[in-house]
Order: structure tokens, then sequence, then C-alpha cells
């Protein structure tokens, strides 16, 4: 069955599976009040927000999958959308920008977090507000343990801080010192926003719903909004190695709302139908990657994936991260994802997986759609790594250039014993995005890098329009129930590291912890949705649990293999449940000793 870190658990009242331990035991605390699943899964989220700040916060978004037994996948987005200010014609032709910056206050989105848990919670939790926040507040108001990658991030943009996003300093150094790994950090500020919204929705008074929709109107037309409005109009550094103020405004955060959509979702051969977000986002190279290898031999030998598996996981993924490039976004081609889909159109791209590693982007024409490229990739303008003109920082950089693996975005599983079941990426306002807004305690997050600064494609800068998201939750269902949540943080390697626990769990026979602990491997073979947008077309990197052996095979095949390390590439977590037995069990990543799965 493989070699574990840790067991799968296994229990039947609840399962809560994050990149935390602090947010899973919040999680678990509220399904052990008789709370349900997106209860647990919302007070779960909060506290991610305040215990990895530099990984996610209030500022940013959330995309979710859910689904109770009996009724269908849903897709909860509260991913916000560009604003109304920030145009194509003000970005490239009156800042003279080539590209949407990675940090400051340009890339700002319209932060949808917020709204979308509280969405969640109002829609289809049982929980009063303040029965699931008192968590995160607790946590921002009397502290919290600095884990090692948050006092290493605050380390490396310190000397931003201090030089030039003062409020950051005032916010995450202590004394202009760096916060030691295990020490206690505190963000009043941020207690502060949360209780005021609560004070909000209490003296609405009337039922649960009214109460939390007095709290989304407190920020996205109240007191929040009033201050990021008057925050962004001051110009700050940025990665553009200039100064700009942002584009957001007050009126912005008024007209968003988070929303509901349908999944799409894909029959696998082991019976199930897995759920993704639409091709707005990334979520459904996932889909495509698994048709392709429908017809492939995948093969794990005492756990581990055989070279052949890996060399045809890496080329499966070359040509679906290609599509994503030239055809996933939210002004994508009407249709095309089912011709992505399509047998015909995934019978012909399998034939482009040879024995040599491939070398260019080659994406395809689905149905007759033709590509749409921005110059910056149809010249491969990106290839390598361009270099950061300012020091700023690259946004949401998941691997470094010298292989190291950088965390980036957090993720929840939750189920309960009545079979509900959740599966969230939260990301985004990370400390490292912008300055902290002081009287807030948060920054705004930095989504709107993701897109192009090129009219007419598929991930063009459009107000409005969301920008071509990376994050990626997956849910999976049998008949009418579902039966399997999981996801990870990572970036554009959230969906390749996702097929290396499908490929494990469902292909290899691997419970779901030992599935998580496989050797995990991705590629950087497209362009990477952050700034600066560089790629490298033929390189891989694979933990070096794969094997030395394996490594040298795949060199042999035309990669150009980097060792990451034995535990670097992944940080996934996951739920299940069998519907005959009600059993559920739960697994969390061992990588970085912070990810944990807790239930009974």
């Amino acid at each position: 069955m493989g070699s574990t870190t840790r067991p799968e658990l296994a229990g039947t009242h609840g399962m809560v599976a994050s990149t935390h331990w602090l947010a899973s035991a919040a999680g678990m605390a509220v399904l052990e009040e008789d709370g349900n699943a997106f209860d647990a899964a919302v007070a779960a989220g909060f506290v991610l927000q305040v215990v990895e700040p530099h990984l996610n916060g209030p500022g940013g978004e959330l995309p979710a999958l859910f689904a109770a037994p009996g009724g269908p996948v849903r897709a909860l987005c509260g991913q916000g959308p560009v604003p109304a200010g920030a145009t194509v014609e003000h970005f490239r032709d009156e800042l003279g920008l080539e590209l949407v910056p990675g940090s400051g206050l340009l890339p700002a989105t319209v932060p949808g977090a917020w709204d979308g848990w509280l969405s969640l919670l109002r829609d289809y939790g049982t929980k009063r507000l303040d029965e699931v926040l008192r968590f995160a507040i607790g946590y921002a108001r009397d502290g919290f343990p600095v884990v090692p990658r948050l006092s290493e991030t605050i380390a490396t943009v310190r000397e931003l801080f201090r030089a030039r996003w003062p409020s950051s300093a005032r916010t995450w150094l202590r004394d202009g010192a760096v916060p030691a790994p295990g020490s206690k950090l505190r963000n009043p500020a941020l207690a502060a926003t949360w209780q005021r919204l609560l004070r909000a929705a209490e003296e609405a008074g009337g039922t649960r719903e009214r109460r939390i929709d007095a709290a989304r109107r407190a920020w996205s037309q109240g007191f929040v909004a009033e201050a990021v409005d008057r925050f962004v109009r001051h110009p700050v550094a940025d990665s553009s190695g200039r100064s700009h103020p942002g584009v957001l405004t007050a009126q912005d955060m008024a007209s968003y709302a988070a929303s509901y959509e349908e999944p799409v979702t894909l029959p696998t051969p082991e019976g199930g139908r897995l759920a993704k977000f639409g091709p707005w986002c990334q979520g459904p190279v996932l889909l495509q990657q698994l048709r392709l290898l429908e017809e492939l031999p995948v093969e794990y030998r005492d756990g581990v994936a055989t070279p052949e598996t890996v060399h045809h996981a890496v080329e499966a993924a070359k040509l679906a991260f290609a599509d994503r490039e030239a055809h996933y976004g939210d002004s994508a081609d009407l249709g095309v994802l089912p011709e992505l889909l399509a047998t015909g159109y995934t019978d012909a791209r399998r034939e482009l997986i040879g024995e040599r590693a491939a070398s260019t982007l080659r994406p395809g024409s689905p149905g007759g759609h033709l590509p749409r490229l921005p110059d910056f990739v149809a010249e491969e303008r990106g290839a390598g790594v361009p270099p950061d003109p300012s020091g700023v920082g690259l946004g949401e950089p998941t691997v470094s250039p010298n292989g190291n693996s950088r965390g980036d975005t957090v993720h929840l599983d939750v189920v309960d014993r009545w079979g509900n079941m959740v599966s969230a990426t939260p990301s985004g306002g990370w400390l490292q995005s912008s300055p902290v807004i002081e009287e807030l305690g948060f920054c705004l997050g930095t989504r709107a890098q993701m897109c192009w600064l090129r009219e007419g494609l598929p991930n063009s800068l459009v107000p409005g329009r969301r920008p071509r998201s990376t994050l990626s939750p997956s849910l999976l269902t049998r008949g009418d129930e579902p039966v399997l949540a999981f996801g990870t943080p990572g970036g554009d390697q959230q969906d390749q590291w996702q097929l290396c626990f499908w490929l494990a769990h469902a292909r290899g026979g691997l419970d779901l912890q030992a599935a998580i602990d496989a050797p995990a491997w991705h590629t950087t073979a497209f362009p990477a949705s952050f700034y600066p947008r560089g790629w490298q077309p033929r390189r891989v990197l694979v933990e070096s649990r794969l094997g030395a052996e394996a490594m040298e095979q795949l060199r042999r095949r035309g990669h150009e293999v980097t060792d990451a390390g034995p535990w670097a590439l992944g940080r996934l977590s996951a739920v299940g449940r069998d519907p005959d037995t009600g059993m559920l069990r739960g697994a969390a990543n061992a990588r970085g000793a912070q990810g944990y799965a807790v239930g009974r």
C-alpha cells in the first residue's frame, strides 16, 4: 500500500483536513458542537487567514466545491472581478506596463473571501457568524504560533516593509525584528475589524440570515470598503520598479457579491464523476490530463510511480496547460470546454505524447477554436526566468528557480456525519502582496497579475471579469453521493500535484494518506500565471524519493530533471466517505510539518 508518514484517519462523526493544525482543530470543534460541514469549513477558513497570513488573508478570494447527499455538486465563487478602472489602456498605454505587476495596489481585484464564506454560512450552515468567527478572532487578538515559513517570508520582505511599506513593518515586525518560529504573533487590528463586523450583524437583529447579510453589507458597503477606497488612492511601490496608486474603489466592492455556479464534471473510469470549476480558472486542466492518460499505462511499484508513468503525466500536463494558456479565461470562447474534453480531440492530442520530452508550447484547436496567445507567449519571450526588476517580490512563486518549494495558498476539506462535503482553496491577500491597510489589519490581493495586457484574449484584463485563477479544489461523487474532496496549494502546480495524488489513489490503489505521501513531481513547461510569467520548456521537478534511476531514465527521455528534495512538492489534504457504511476518512500533507487531519 506504500509507506506513509502517519495513518489514514477513520471515523464516523466528522473529518477536517487542512494546511494548518489550528484550522483543522477549529473546524472539528464546530463539528463537535453539532455544526455541519459548512459551519466547520467557515470556521477553519477564517482561522487560516490568521495563522497562515503569508498564504491567504481577508483581502483574498475563495473558490469552494461542496455537495450534500442526494444533491448536485455546487461551486461557490468568491473570486472578485477586475475593478472598473483596471483597463488595458490604463495599464499599458497610460502607465507603460507590459505586465500587470505582481505586488502593490495595481493588481488588486475585488476582495471576495468575506462574502464567499458568509454566503456559504448563510445558505448552507446552521451556526451564527459569531459562533464560527470566534476562533479566528481569538487567535488574531491573543496570538498564534509563528510557523517557520511565515518567519522566513517576513524575513525575505523585511527591507521592503521597512523602506517602502511602513504599515506592513508595524504589523509584522517586532521592534524591527522578524518574529521567530514558535513565537507568538498577534494582529489586534484584524480582530477589531471582525468584532466591528459582528457588531453590525447584531445591531441588525432578526434572523440568523438577516444578521449575516448585515455583516456582508458592513464589509462591501460600509467601513471596510470606505477604508480600502481611501488607502488605494496613495501610490505604493510594486514589482514594476515604480510606485502606483490602485484602481479599486468602494463602488467596485459595493457592486460585488459571491455567486454559485455549476461545476464541470467528468466521468472517471473508476465509476465516479470528478467536479472542478469551469474554464474561467485552471480547474479543467486536471480533467484534460486525466482524459489524456486514460489510454496510457499508469503503474506504481511499492507506492512509487514508474518513470514511464511520470513521463506520460508530464507530457499530458504540457498539452493540457498549453490549452489553458490559449483557451481558458473569463473571456473564453463559448462552447470551448466541451470540445477540450471531447473524445476526438483528446485522442488526437494523446498522439502527440511520444517517447521524448516535448520542448515547445503546443496548444490545440478544439472544435475549430483557434489558439489565442499574447505576444509574450507566442514569441516565447517569457521562456526562462525573467528577473524581477524591483526586488519587491514575485507575487506568488510556488517554486523558486533553484527548486525550493514555496507556499502560496491554503486548502481545507471537511466531511460531516450526514455526508455533507466541502473542498475549498482560499488564497490571496498575502502579507507580501501589498501594504497593510493599518486600520483594518489586512492587505489587498494581487490576483489581476494573472491577466494579460492585450485585448481579445481569453484571459485579457477586462473590468468586471475574473482573472484566470490557479485555485482549484476537487470533489468526487458516485451516484448522487459525495465521496472524496481534495486539493492543494501550489499555484500552477495545483492540478499537477492533484494529478499525482489521483493517480496514486485511484489507479495505484493507495489509501488517502499513502497517496498524499507518494513522491510527487511537476513541470514548468508553460507560462507561469504569476509575475514575471516565465517558464522552462523541458524542466521537471521531482521528489528524490522517486529514485536516482528513475530520474536518470527521465533525463534520457530529454527532461531537464531537478531533484527538489525528498519532501518538497505539494501540500495536499483529503477527506472521503463511504456512503454504504458511513465510514469517514481523512489525510493531510506531512511536508512542512504543518498540515493535519483531525476526526473521530
